[in-house]
């Protein structure tokens, strides 16, 4: 009950100026010259779609609310606790619902309708019925072990220098880049069993199952420093393919371990959860990045070089579309990628420099370092340690340098790593997986292979709709299915004429090669559907602002609506034809009123939202404007300090009445709502009932309020 009381006392604020420092200047000069970084560039393309950063943001308000009450109570005790030792489970659902994160945990309204039954939602959802996020969208990736952080909470595995593994400080992720990882673009061992294109497919579906968005917020929350400004340490579902499991899999886990972790398909299994994992998503498919070239090759229709299609350095292709549009197309690098072999990894020659010191450079304004983002990545996700992952899989735990150095033939890479690591278990997962000797017919070794094929068996075995599952295809499509391949794919969209027969092969031109007309394809008339146009019932009726197709559902007639965006249904969704007509009228379509959606406003509250038909819009008042967003008023903090302390105030209110002051505390919070980086504030707690609110905003002269 004292630490409660604590909380009610730490929510009385008062809020005051804070002056612009000189980062802040400088952070609004870099705006002003519109210099694009590369964190920017790497940020600008990972920008989630509305609906992920209205979740990005409520999850980041959750969780630094819960970080501001956990400081506070280890203020008072003297000692650290977890949030969930003192917070009830009440209480963390009423922070999760005033930070807009209780309806993205609760289960989506799955729709029961012939169309539902038939295909797969886009999203994902409500594949699985008992679990509808299952796979889904917009939620968390998997955990196969327990999170790993400093904190228990959020802080990343060598984040604190004073905490030690196995008696030492673990290394800084760039210097484990520069003695181990980085070598030059000329240390490159070629690949001669793979082409190029093996590297882009796995790259591809990475996307395409473990795309993650970036966070929306770019500033630390605690006392609003821009990230790429300060040395503080602070926090700020589709389907695989035939392709990717049947020719991409088995070449990169091997037979043996395909067997093992994946084999057969015996059916749809209800109890088998699809969703990514967190491993494989941030450690163990990332084993690609090792396979990138260097150079990024261009061929003619001969398959030959070409003095007008010059080779290009990767950092040369970033963010550069115009070279498709003035420099002969697409199919050129598609040409170079079939007709070259992908880079071999190995053990001394990891990731080259186009990836440790220029990615994303497009300027003097320096760049970025893959492999320790995919280091610091690893322990931001709270990943834990490469022997606790080797245990999981059922792996011998490697406990000296010599048990090192019998899964890495290496010596002198083993050297390396222990003496940055001193023990193998404190090695990051990614990089050990990364070193691991190869398998037998696979470019990964025991580690990665064990993860990725148990994600591969959970995402196909997980699924109600895989293509093998009872009912899904029919046989006679299950037959064309089989024809379909990546050499198909690239006839089918492109002006090449000529592929190999195994796109993922490496071959010679032309004698590995075949015309397109010999490579197989499906025969799309497999999916042919009739519908006769009911004689009791006749052409349904159409609806405004909507549309409805036509569905059969045991052995029935039916027809299912549903309305253009921004319009809700109203009436039945699905109609079924009866001896008697249409078992029901025809529903409408009627515009949603986004502007009284009270928990995801599509405004900021610093302007005016207009409902209009099928949308809304946003408008500000003088002496502000709209942002580019559409959304947020420029020059106006109020947003922010609205969002940030209705949930302070909130939770103070629970326990006013044993409120207590306590003086001389000064949090600083920044930028907890969408799109307003640029304001910042303070809360300082005094006296109960003291409140004072000034800010700082985008456009203020430096040192004067703001009206």
């Amino acid at each position: 009950m004292a630490s409660r009381r604590l909380w009610a006392s730490c929510l009385t604020v008062r809020l005051c100026v804070k002056k612009p420092s000189v980062f802040y200047l400088n952070y609004r000069n870099i705006q002003g010259k519109g210099i694009a970084t590369p964190t920017l560039l790497l940020a600008f393309s990972k920008f989630p779609e509305q609906e992920s950063q209205d979740i990005s943001q409520a999850a980041e308000r959750m969780e630094m609310s819960i970080q501001v009450l956990k400081q506070k109570v280890c203020q008072k005790h003297k000692r650290s606790l977890h949030p969930t030792d003192i917070l009830s489970a009440d209480l963390l659902a009423m922070i999760a619902n005033i930070s807009g994160c209780l309806p993205y945990m609760l289960p989506p309204k799955c729709p029961n309708n012939c169309l539902a039954n038939k295909y797969r939602l886009i999203t994902g959802a409500c594949n699985n019925r008992e679990h509808p996020r299952w796979g889904a969208s917009n939620t968390a990736l998997a955990r196969w072990l327990p999170p790993a952080y400093e904190d228990g909470l959020s802080q990343p595995r060598g984040w604190d220098p004073s905490i030690r593994y196995n008696g030492v400080q673990l290394p800084l992720v760039r210097e484990v880049t520069r003695k181990i990882i980085h070598v030059s673009n000329e240390a490159v061992t070629e690949d001669n069993l793979y082409s190029d294109i093996i590297m882009v497919w796995g790259q591809y579906i990475d996307h395409d199952i473990a795309f993650t968005p970036q966070s929306t917020s770019r500033i630390t929350f605690l006392n609003g420093m821009e990230c790429q400004m300060t040395c503080e340490k602070q926090n700020p579902c589709f389907p695989i393919k035939i392709i990717t499991l049947r020719d991409y899999i088995p070449k990169i886990i091997g037979p043996d371990a395909f067997n093992l972790y994946i084999g057969l398909y015996t059916g749809y299994d209800p109890t088998m959860n699809p969703t990514v994992s967190n491993i494989f998503s941030t450690a163990a498919f990332r084993f690609g990045h090792a396979t990138i070239q260097p150079i990024v090759r261009r061929l003619n229709a001969q398959y030959l070089d070409d003095p007008e299609l010059p080779n290009l350095y990767l950092h040369e292709v970033f963010f550069s579309p115009w070279r498709l549009i003035k420099e002969g197309g697409l199919d050129p690098l598609l040409r170079g990628l079939l007709a070259h072999s992908a880079k071999l990894q190995v053990q001394d020659q990891l990731l080259n420099e186009e990836l440790t010191e220029k990615l994303f450079v497009l300027s003097n304004n320096g760049s970025l370092d893959l492999a320790s983002l995919n280091l610091q990545r690893g322990r931001d996700h709270g990943l834990p340690g490469y022997n606790d992952w080797r245990e999981f899989c059922g792996l011998p735990k490697l406990e000296t340098h010599t048990d090192l150095n019998t899964i890495i033939s290496n010596h002198n890479v083993t050297a390396k790593i222990m003496e940055l690591y001193h023990n193998p278990s404190n090695i990051d997962v990614w990089l050990g997986g990364l070193v691991e000797d190869f398998l037998p017919g696979a470019r990964t070794g025991p580690l990665f292979a064990c993860i990725i094929g148990k994600q591969m068996k959970a995402l196909r075995d997980g699924d109600r709709f895989w293509w093998e599952n009872d009912n899904v295809f029919t046989e006679a499509q299950k037959h064309e299915l089989k024809k379909h391949s990546l050499s198909r794919v690239i006839c089918d969209n492109t002006g090449i004429s000529e592929v190999p027969a195994d796109a993922f092969q490496l071959g010679k031109f032309p004698q590995h090669f075949k015309h397109c007309d010999n490579i197989p394809g499906m025969n799309l008339e497999a999916w042919q559907e009739f519908y006769q146009e009911e004689e009791m019932c006749g052409t349904p009726k159409s609806v405004e602002n909507g549309d409805f197709v036509y569905c059969s559902e045991f052995g029935k007639s039916t027809v299912t609506y549903s309305c253009q965006y921004g319009f809700q249904l109203q009436g039945e969704e699905q109609l079924t034809c009866t001896n008697k007509g249409w078992n029901f009228e025809a529903p409408v379509c009627i515009d949603i009123n986004e502007c009284e959606n009270e928990i995801n406003p599509p405004c900021s509250p610093s302007t005016k939202c207009i409902n209009t038909k099928g949308s809304y819009k946003c408008l500000h008042t003088d002496p502000y404007k709209l942002s580019e967003d559409g959304r947020t008023c420029l020059g106006n903090a109020l947003g922010v300090w609205m969002t940030a302390s209705s949930l302070l105030w909130t939770l103070g209110d629970r326990w006013q009445h044993s409120s207590q002051g306590l003086s001389g505390t000064v949090i600083q919070m920044s930028c907890w709502y969408a799109n307003i980086s640029q304001s910042s504030f303070f809360i300082n707690s005094g006296q109960p009932g003291a409140v004072e609110l000034s800010f700082t905003a985008a456009g203020c002269t430096p040192g004067s309020p703001c009206e």
